[in-house]
């Protein structure tokens, strides 16, 4: 859980820092604390279309902290439970090796424990039960992450269709105003583009909660490979 507190604090200073950097103002005669910039500029982005980026953030973040801490708690020493489990079965067999098992967490004792249930079966029986359950539990562990992957595309699309319809407002006020100024223009055009701003800003905090997840991800299956090698080799060995 450390590691997931200490990841989650840098990735909260690079978020409030990206946003502080991009809304900071060079030259300012009122100083503002940093939540009223960032109020006043989501207001002058349009709620409407700010308010959307704001919940795909929302979620993705509450998608990838559920990822992160179900992922940390389903990390497993493997070298010790093939051990443990070696040991178990060189003392009392297939039963206290399932108990041992039984008794530990994360996916791979779970694989463990499928394989030894049917190690009476045979080694092939054995091999097909934890490859099948392998696979469940690589589903498992990337449940949710495809909706992770759908708010960080969606939110600089949010971003840019606010851009566009700020836009068409903009040349909406020069038609109304029947002046091309550079007052007007540049009225419509920042407040356009601070939605964009916003939904790419989104975007990169979740693509780095994203990266993390999957390279978690990866990590475990490979773990989960290696141990269930592992676990067929001590089948083999035991069974002579």
């Amino acid at each position: 859980m450390k590691k997931v507190v200490n990841f989650l604090t840098v990735a909260g200073f690079m978020f409030f820092g990206a946003i502080q950097s991009t809304f900071a103002q060079g030259a300012v005669t009122e100083e503002k604390t940093f939540h009223q910039e960032l109020k006043q500029r989501f207001i002058e982005g349009d709620p409407q279309f700010m308010g959307i980026v704001l919940v795909a953030l929302i979620l993705g973040l509450a998608i990838a902290i559920e990822r992160i801490i179900y992922l940390n708690m389903a990390t497993t020493n493997t070298k010790k439970l093939v051990a443990s489990v070696d040991e178990a079965l060189s003392s009392g067999g297939v039963e206290a090796a399932k108990e041992v098992c039984r008794n530990s967490k994360g996916p791979v004792a779970s694989i463990f424990y499928q394989g030894l249930d049917r190690a009476d079966e045979g080694i092939d029986a054995a091999e097909k039960a934890v490859v099948s359950y392998g696979g469940v539990q690589m589903g498992q562990l990337e449940k949710n992450v495809s909706w992770l992957s759908l708010f960080i595309a969606l939110a600089p699309m949010l971003g840019f269709m606010g851009t566009v319809i700020g836009m068409i407002k903009a040349f909406d006020m020069i038609a109304v105003a029947n002046d091309i100024s550079p007052g007007v223009v540049a009225v419509g055009i920042k407040v356009a583009l601070l939605t964009t701003v916003f939904g790419l800003v989104v975007a990169i905090i979740l693509q780095i909660f994203y990266n993390y997840i999957v390279s978690k991800i990866d990590s475990i299956v490979n773990n989960m490979e290696d141990a269930s090698i592992s676990l067929i080799d001590l089948l083999v060995k035991h069974k002579k």
